[in-house]
C-alpha cells in the first residue's frame, strides 16, 4: 500500500514528521548529563555513570493526566496538560528520595494537528525542564476509529535514581513524634475531575471562559487547568542539605485518593499520622466545588488535595528548619499535625474540619 493510500486510510506520516521537526529546539533545552543521542532512534540511550552515582538504586513510575484531558481539549488549551503528565511521574519518585533522570511520552490521536501535538509537547518539555529530567524520545501515535475527533491521551514514563543508602522509605523509618509538613498544591492538580466535570454540568457551566467566582482576575478555564506543581528541585535541595542522618523520614505525594489513601502508603504498622485540617487555608477553587457540588468532607478529603500537593514526614528537631528551608525553595508549607500511636488499627486521624 502506497503513502498515499494510507494517508486516505486516515494516517498522516508528514503531520508526524512535522511534529518532530517543531519540537526538537523544546527538546534541546531538557538535555542534561547521561543523555548519549538525540531524538528519532528506536530506543533512547542513557548513561547512568556519567550522572556520578557509586551505588545507584533505579526508580521509575508512569502515569496520565486524566479526564483533566476533556477540559483541555474543550477549553483548546493544550500547552499545559503536559507539564501535568511529568509532574505526575516525577512527584512520584522524589517521594523516595530519587532525582528524575529521563522522560518518555506517549501521544494517541485519531488525527495528528501538528500544531496542537507541539504544543502537549512543549508542555512535557517544559515539565522535563522545571524537573531537570531528559525528554529522551516518546511515541506519537495516529490512530482514526479509536478516537474522537480533535480527541487525544496522554501517558508517561520516566526514571530516576537515588543512591542506595539515602533512599527515602517512611515505613521503615518513620517513628511516633514525627512531624507532617504539607506543601501547598498550585490547585486541583490531576486528579478528581471527573468529579469536577459532573460538578460542571449539573451547575449547568459551560463555558470556562467566565472569571472564576472566588478569584476574578482568572477565568475558570485558567484554575481548572492550572498546571500540577512540581516539587523535584525544592524537595531534592532539602534532602540534599543533610549528608548524614536524613531528618526526611518519608514523603507523601497526594493524588487520587486523598489523604486517606495516600499517606497510609508510608506510614508503617502500629503508627498513625494525625492530620489537622484546620492547620491550612483551603484555596478558593476546593470552597467553590464544595459549594457547587455540595460535598461532604470525606468527598472533599477522598477526592481532592485540598490545597496540599506534597507531605514531608520529619524528625520534629528539624522541622522548623526543614520548613524554613522549603520556603527558601519558593515552597508555601504547613505544619499539619504529627505521627502518633495508632488508634484502632488506624493510619490516618483527621482531626477538625476544612476551613470551607
Amino acid at each position: 500500500m502506497s503513502e498515499n493510500a494510507y494517508k486516505k486510510a486516515g494516517v498522516d506520516t508528514e503531520a508526524g514528521i512535522e511534529v518532530v521537526e517543531r519540537i526538537k529546539p523544546m527538546i534541546e533545552k531538557t538535555k542534561r548529563s547521561g543523555v548519549m543521542d538525540g531524538l528519532g532512534g528506536f530506543g533512547a540511550l542513557f548513561d547512568l555513570k556519567a550522572c556520578g552515582y557509586k551505588d545507584p538504586v533505579l526508580v521509575s513510575a508512569t502515569d496520565g493526566v486524566g479526564t483533566k484531558l476533556r477540559l483541555a481539549i474543550d477549553c483548546n488549551i493544550h500547552d499545559s496538560v503536559g507539564i501535568d503528565l511529568v509532574a505526575m511521574c516525577v512527584n512520584d519518585l522524589i517521594v523516595q528520595g530519587a532525582e528524575p533522570l529521563f522522560f518518555l511520552d506517549y501521544f494517541a490521536t485519531a488525527k495528528v494537528s501538528p500544531e496542537h501535538t507541539a504544543d502537549v509537547i512543549a508542555g512535557i518539555a517544559k515539565g522535563c525542564e522545571i524537573a531537570g529530567c531528559a525528554l529522551i524520545g516518546g511515541e506519537t501515535a495516529e490512530m482514526p476509529g479509536m478516537y474522537g475527533a480533535g480527541d487525544y491521551d496522554l501517558a508517561g514514563f520516566t526514571v530516576g535514581a537515588a543512591e542506595r543508602a539515602k533512599l527515602i522509605d517512611g515505613r521503615a523509618n518513620i517513628k511516633e513524634g514525627d512531624v507532617i509538613i504539607g506543601l501547598a498544591s498550585s490547585g486541583i492538580h490531576s486528579n478528581g475531575y471527573s468529579l469536577v466535570r459532573h460538578i460542571l454540568k449539573e451547575n449547568n457551566i459551560k463555558s470556562l471562559d467566565q472569571p472564576a467566582p472566588f478569584d476574578p482576575d482568572q477565568t475558570l478555564a485558567d484554575v481548572l487547568l492550572c498546571p500540577t506543581r512540581i516539587y523535584v528541585k525544592s524537595v531534592l535541595n532539602v534532602l540534599g542539605v543533610f549528608e548524614e542522618d536524613q531528618p526526611v523520614h518519608g514523603m507523601v505525594h497526594i493524588t487520587g485518593g486523598g489523604f486517606e489513601e495516600n499517606v497510609p502508603r508510608a506510614i508503617p504498622e502500629g503508627l498513625c499520622a494525625q492530620i489537622n485540617l484546620s492547620s491550612w487555608d483551603i484555596p478558593g477553587v476546593f470552597k467553590w466545588l464544595q459549594g457547587k457540588g455540595n460535598l461532604s468532607q470525606a468527598d472533599m478529603t477522598q477526592t481532592f488535595n485540598c490545597g496540599i500537593g506534597m507531605v514531608m514526614i520529619v524528625d520534629p528537631q528539624y522541622a522548623d528548619q526543614i520548613m524554613q528551608r522549603l520556603e527558601h525553595e519558593n515552597e508555601t508549607c504547613f505544619r499539619m499535625g504529627s505521627v502518633i500511636s495508632s488508634v484502632q488499627g488506624k493510619k490516618v486521624d483527621l482531626l477538625n474540619t476544612l476551613p470551607f
